[in-house]
């Protein structure tokens, strides 16, 4: 990750609260203003694991579709 990933970036998705925290220690002058959302998926998987792609896909989904009570993004910070 480099300054210049998190700069065009509005919302960043991370797979874990650690992530969230290393982003934070390292770039905290350049998440001011980004929204960053915890997708609270363990990083045990091996790189392109099917598994972890479809829970991905899934997760990320639910932040694309009108906000209804009780839904992903309320359980988000």
């Amino acid at each position: 990750m480099t300054p210049g990933h998190l700069g065009w970036a509005d919302v960043i998705f991370v797979m874990e609260k650690r992530h969230q925290d290393r982003l934070r220690a390292k770039f905290r002058q350049e998440l001011v203003g980004k929204r960053i959302i915890c997708l609270h998926i363990a990083d045990s998987y091996a790189y392109m694991d099917d598994a972890l792609i479809r829970q991905l896909e899934t997760a990320v989904a639910a932040y694309f579709h009108d906000n209804q009570p009780g839904d992903a993004r309320d359980r988000t910070r």
